[in-house]
């Protein structure tokens, strides 16, 4: 018994003075903060015009929530949880696949490059280059947008924002499914402010019974399946995803990868003290190695990018310190794959909610964009606006950082733009005339 110990305190870099029952505690509860995926993200992946079967969403989302939560215990040795990440299933269900009508399987190539591309700038001193690149202003304001793009998606998911031929887009009458969803948002925000991990999916799980006891949804005549490994698994199309018209988007899905795990990690590594006498997060590149290859490994399964959930804050406050709280999160996951009627009943107006609350809370950053000069603005603004403007992350991360380097030139300033973003930007700004224009054609 004291070498199976022995083992695990070795195996998962546990401290000798560690309490393993809470380290249990802190797995658990990280599972029931970010459980809300499980539902969340297949309900994304099956929205109509997707061609996406929901049970195969929920297969691919359940696999690599737990094949990558247990790796980052084993690799990390620290209590992060990967899954899907929100923003980047939005921005490449609904700007990607519908919007742009790019088949899913290319789609799923293009998270097979981008993940590909993240891996081999985590490995080499590649990553900081293009970090330090972006202005700090610039990072907000992609988080800012895509936040923005987030509620969006979830004020028209709930039907609360119709189209109109006038205003191109209008407030809607409020019916009983508006009436349930917008309650689902206040029990979220209840709950979320007194720091209750089962937030999100009280409130979804709350408002789908409400549902039903109105009469909006029905009870499935079979509650559990078997795991759905056909829809999904392995149909990615790699070869499909190399032309150069989806190079852009491509480097969007990159971009808004790298800076979503940057900041979580950040994030994370402050609250609980994990940082090295610089300040800097500890065992970055690992944990940098591992999330990209949560985004390659999510091509095969089918789903977008997996990344490190910021909700593993929770976990980390009810005192998990190493790998085993991982692995228990990890755990967790596994029964869900059983669960696709279940979330097949859910109703939009129940995760809906969801789509808004994580927007604000992605908007929050917009709080740290400090600017002295007119140039500045512009291009934040740009970047912000556009995402939700034109349905599409990429156009605002694309016309954000090109605006961000004309402005520069006309004020004069041409001195604050690195290489790295010149090279950068010569790149969106092709992307310009190969979309947008007839100047290359």
């Amino acid at each position: 018994m004291q070498n199976l110990r022995s083992f695990f305190y070795s195996l998962f870099a546990i401290p000798k003075n560690t309490n393993l029952s809470r380290e249990v505690l802190a797995g658990l509860t990280t599972f029931f903060t970010m459980s809300y995926i499980v539902i969340v993200n297949p309900m994304i992946w099956g929205a109509p015009g997707t061609g996406i079967s929901i049970s195969g969403a929920l297969t691919s989302t359940v696999l690599l929530a737990f094949f990558m939560t247990f790796l980052a215990g084993l690799f990390i040795k620290l209590p992060y949880a990967i899954a899907p990440g929100m923003g980047l299933n939005v921005f490449l269900v609904y700007s990607i696949i519908i919007a742009d009508k790019i088949p899913w399987k290319i789609a799923l190539g293009m998270v097979f490059w981008s993940g590909l591309i993240f891996l081999l700038i985590s490995i080499f001193p590649i990553r900081q280059k293009i970090i330090e690149a972006l202005p700090t202003n610039m990072k907000h304001a992609l988080s800012c947008g895509i936040g923005l793009f987030l509620a969006f998606i979830g004020f028209k998911n709930l039907n609360l924002i119709v189209a109109d031929p006038n205003t191109i887009v209008t407030l809607n009458k409020i019916d009983g499914k508006i009436f349930l969803g917008i309650l689902g948002f206040l029990m979220t925000f209840f709950l979320f402010f007194r720091k209750k991990p089962y937030a999100f999916l009280f409130s979804i799980v709350s408002v789908s019974l409400l549902g039903i006891f109105f009469g909006y949804t029905k009870i499935p005549e079979h509650l559990f399946s078997f795991p759905d490994f056909k829809s999904t698994l392995f149909q990615v199309d790699i070869l499909g995803a190399l032309k150069w018209s989806l190079l852009p988007p491509i480097i969007s899905i990159l971009m808004t990868n790298l800076f979503d795990s940057i900041s979580s990690l950040i994030a994370l590594s402050n609250t609980a003290n994990f940082v090295d006498k610089e300040g800097n997060p500890l065992r970055l590149k690992q944990a940098l190695i591992v999330d990209s290859l949560s985004s390659t490994f999510a091509s095969f399964l089918g789903t977008s990018p997996g990344t490190i959930f910021i909700e593993s804050s929770t976990g980390i406050q009810a005192g998990g310190r190493t790998g085993l709280a991982s692995i228990v999160t990890a755990f967790c996951f596994l029964p869900c794959l059983f669960i696709a009627p279940i979330v097949q009943m859910i109703p939009q107006f129940a995760t809906a909610p969801i789509l808004i609350f994580v927007g604000i809370l992605m908007v929050q950053v917009i709080k740290n964009i400090r600017y002295e000069s007119f140039d500045e603005i512009v291009p934040i603004f740009i970047t912000i606006a556009l995402m939700p403007l034109t349905f599409s992350i990429t156009q605002g991360v694309v016309f954000g950082i090109v605006s961000y380097v004309i402005t520069k030139i006309l004020a004069g300033k041409i001195k604050n733009i690195s290489f790295a973003l010149w090279v950068i930007s010569i790149v969106c700004f092709l992307s310009i005339l190969l979309e947008k224009t007839n100047l290359l054609k």
